[in-house]
């Protein structure tokens, strides 16, 4: 497994000051859970809990590391109702909280800090002991279930090997300005000229991806680390809801002699076929941006065989 890590809260670079780009709001809750405890909150059994949605992709890709590092039993897990509306993600009787027994996720906010007023997100890592959210800052979530739960692991896989640190963070920057939030950044512009900017990073970096995947399994080599988990939520969404609703019409995902079968290997492994919901996906998307999709009209297609037999 993962040796010593000395956590240091990501803050992701600004991207090219563009008029009428979309800006992402700031992750305030930035604490790391910590093997050892000196943060305050030790790695303990039981104790914290992560609030998803099966919509999200920054949610999905925490929930995937969850799975494969066998943590089933040592964080908790609350699925949010697809469908958000102006209160933000909430809880029923369908989609019940029994972690922090709340109606909204924004009472967990308000439980943290009273003074908050940014739009509740998920993922969230909520505290049970404490009750209040420790992070919401998804750039480290998955960094710290590899590095700080190694007594309540599995052995493998090591998702962020020690020699490999430097060339992952480097990676999942490029990955995160270009491709994860790029999509957004396509969807949300609000100029002519920020949506054509981040549509050509968007498709100069899936490029780039294709080429780089023809030699090798992986994005690091022959084994799955962190960037195959947080390029794969955003390439399982891509036909389904990017393609269209946020206007990243250049090439589908399927169109991909690599990327393609690269990321329906991927889906086909227990973590991420399980943890990737597309009637969430679907709903969510086209239903909660009017500004988008005024009529809340799901399509039913596309029609994509994910169980066929992968050629990697």
């Amino acid at each position: 497994m993962s040796v010593a890590y000395a956590p240091t809260p990501y803050v992701p670079p600004e991207d090219p000051p563009v008029p009428g780009a979309f800006v992402r709001d700031p992750y305030l809750f930035r604490e790391w859970i910590t093997a050892d405890g000196a943060s305050g909150y030790p790695a303990e059994g039981g104790r914290y809990h992560l609030y998803v949605s099966w919509a999200c992709p920054w949610a999905q890709r925490v929930a995937i590391v969850r799975e494969l590092l066998g943590l089933q039993d040592t964080i908790g897990l609350v699925v949010a109702d697809p469908i958000r509306d102006d209160r933000g993600w909430r809880f029923n009787e369908e989609f019940p909280d029994s972690a922090g027994g709340f109606e909204f996720l924004s009472q967990a906010y308000l439980a943290t800090d009273p003074g908050f007023d940014l739009r509740p997100t998920v993922p969230a890592l909520w505290d049970s002991v404490n009750r209040r959210v420790v992070s919401n800052n998804f750039h480290d979530m998955t960094i710290m279930l590899s590095t700080q739960f190694d007594r309540f692991a599995e052995p493998t896989p090591d998702l962020y090997p020690a020699d490999m640190r430097k060339e992952i963070d480097d990676l999942n920057e490029k990955l995160y300005l270009d491709v994860n939030n790029g999509v957004y950044r396509c969807g949300f512009a609000g100029s002519q000229e920020a949506y054509e900017e981040a549509f050509d990073r968007l498709f100069a970096r899936l490029d780039e991806l294709d080429e780089r995947l023809g030699g090798q399994r992986f994005l690091m080599g022959d084994k799955l680390t962190d960037p195959d988990i947080r390029l794969f939520t955003t390439l399982v969404r891509f036909d389904a809801v990017y393609y269209v609703h946020f206007k990243c019409n250049l090439r589908r995902l399927v169109d991909y002699p690599n990327l393609w079968p690269y990321t329906r290997a991927l889906y086909q492994l227990p973590p991420f076929k399980t943890t990737t919901d597309f009637d969430h996906i679907k709903r969510h998307y086209y239903m909660t941006h009017p500004m988008l999709n005024p009529s809340r009209i799901v399509p039913r297609g596309p029609e994509i065989e994910w169980d066929a037999p992968s050629t990697r």
